[in-house]
């Protein structure tokens, strides 16, 4: 069926035909690297996939091929800037955070785009943090939890230290999401919900930079912050569609909740990392708070967001894996896994509950099928462990679950279980961190009011008390 076809039965057939007015997004994550094109209903009419092989920086630590990338967003735009179907209006950007470019004054990058997840020497934490209040003052005011390269504007000082010679040459340093801008607008600008993202240079008690950024010299490496919906104008002329400055990719996914939901909710994000955010917590980070891993986002609006990070989607991975080939089944074999309320009642009377599931022995569990469902129980567990913090103290009665976990039938079973004063809700919405990026600029391309069917829910009743 071709775009044309497709579109009439859609209902759009008393149109007038011609090309389809679109938005472009990228969606750049670690590992897979997207485009997409939404029409004015937020449909997506036209996608591209693929992934990139990483490379390695000068310390053999593997990084983003930032050429490679760079390369693959000019060759995507060539491919659909020449389909005759499409109008293109508008293009914006989501990417992960936590990740720097470094140009100098041509805007050519001068270092790797280093991995956040690349270990932080440990004289230079103790050097920072003594520099600046300790750890925990300086973690409540930033609120970001100490994660090393996780803290991207430690990624900054540790470059000042360790190549003086490359810092000095710095013109700018963006946020990923900031540079793929950049290279179709040829402007620099710092983006809320990148600064707001763990990174140590926000102070949420002054709302601005934190003090650190003026002693170290690296507010002149930051371009003017702009409002997350500001637009620029392509580099190249004769092309008049519209470019945003690109959003961190889980602020960008709460941003179709926000259009669309008013009661007040907690969304849950999974994938590799489970995400709690709260938008409805205006309360400061506390100490204890910072200890149980929560931080605080700005949203696209430049609020604070309360947070709480848990890195179950890579562990359910992992174990995944551990339980099909102890089992000898294929991993497939879970995807479509029903929620068994008989298995349930079995493991929860004879089963230790308090243990990680990478510490349990396979060959206490009957199959496949029980071991899954304690996989899952344990999962529960800490994501209980998690969420509870960003709940509390606010009028949040309803949980979002999106993303892989929403899939999950044993899990959202067990999570509504774990939450029976709340109402819990599998959200399903095709790629919400686009659609945010795309919902940010609405205005700047869309003639359309915002669709109010953007998110489809699935209630789960929490049945029985699967945890007592």
């Amino acid at each position: 069926m071709n775009v044309a076809s497709e579109w009439q039965q859609r209902g759009f057939s008393k149109r007038k035909m011609g090309p389809i007015p679109v938005i472009a997004i990228f969606d750049i994550g670690k590992t897979n690297k997207k485009l997409f094109l939404f029409d004015e209903n937020y449909h997506i009419v036209f996608e591209r996939s693929a992934r990139i092989a990483e490379i390695t920086d000068e310390d053999g630590y593997p990084c983003e091929n930032l050429e490679s990338l760079r390369l693959l967003v000019f060759d995507l735009l060539c491919e659909v800037f020449r389909m005759k179907e499409f109008v293109i209006r508008a293009i914006n950007f989501s990417a992960y955070g936590a990740s720097l470019v470094y140009i100098d004054e041509q805007g050519r990058p001068l270092a790797p785009l280093y991995s956040y997840l690349k270990p932080y020497p440990r004289h230079l934490c103790k050097e920072f943090y003594s520099k600046y209040d300790g750890e925990e003052r300086f973690s409540i005011q930033t609120a970001s939890p100490a994660s090393g390269s996780l803290n991207s504007g430690l990624q900054l000082y540790r470059l000042k230290q360790e190549h003086p010679g490359v810092f000095k040459q710095v013109k700018y340093a963006l946020h990923l999401p900031q540079y793929l801008s950049y290279l179709l607008s040829g402007k620099v600008f710092s983006d809320m919900t990148s600064l707001g993202c763990h990174t140590g240079m926000w102070d949420f008690e002054q709302n601005r930079y934190h003090e650190w950024i003026q002693h170290e010299g690296i507010a002149l490496k930051l371009p003017p912050i702009a409002p997350t919906g500001k637009i620029s104008k392509p580099l190249f002329p004769g092309n008049n569609y519209k470019l945003g400055i690109g959003l961190h990719d889980s602020s960008a996914a709460l941003i179709p909740y926000l259009v669309n939901f008013q009661v007040p909710f907690v969304l849950i994000s999974t994938g590799t990392w489970c995400i709690s955010l709260n938008p409805f917590n205006l309360l400061p980070l506390t100490t204890g708070e910072l200890k149980n891993n929560c931080l605080q986002y700005l949203q696209y609006k430049g609020k604070p967001v309360k947070a709480s990070r848990l890195f179950s989607g890579f562990a359910h991975e992992q174990q995944e894996k551990r339980i099909a080939e102890y089992f000898n089944c294929d991993g497939g074999h879970f995807r479509n896994m029903v929620f068994d309320p008989q298995i349930n009642d079995h493991l929860r009377s004879a089963i230790p509950q308090d243990i990680n599931f990478a510490d349990r022995n396979l060959s206490d569990f009957k199959n496949a099928l029980f071991a899954y469902h304690q996989l899952n129980r344990d999962l529960v567990r800490l994501q209980v462990s998690s969420t509870c913090p960003v709940i509390k103290d606010t009028p949040v009665r309803r949980i979002f679950v999106d993303g892989g976990f929403s899939k999950n039938h044993v899990f959202m079973c067990l999570l509504a279980a774990a939450f029976p004063n709340f109402e819990v809700f599998a959200a399903s919405m095709a790629q919400a961190s686009a659609v945010g990026a795309a919902l940010s600029i609405h205005r700047h391309w869309n003639t359309r009011p915002t669709p109010s069917d953007l998110i489809q829910l699935t209630y789960y009743s929490h049945g029985q008390d699967a945890f007592a």
